[in-house]
């Protein structure tokens, strides 16, 4: 899996190309040509995704302890 840095670099390659209207995205040496515009819009959906993943916080954490009687 990628890191958080290429993660974000990749969506906001692929963001700029969508709001560009232009279906081809090339980065790190790469080309991808995209068939559609809902085709951007599930890879934008993945990337973030990935992107909430690798940067998800623990939101609660519990903590249970006796005195051993």
């Amino acid at each position: 899996m990628a890191d958080l840095t290429q993660l974000t670099a990749w969506r906001d390659a692929l963001m700029a190309a969508r709001y560009q209207g232009i279906r081809t995205v090339e980065y790190d040496g790469k080309r991808v040509t995209y068939a559609s515009d809902a085709e951007m819009a599930a890879a934008l959906g993945d990337l973030n995704r990935q992107i909430t993943g690798t940067t998800a916080r623990i939101a609660v954490v519990r903590i249970q302890s006796s005195k051993g009687l």
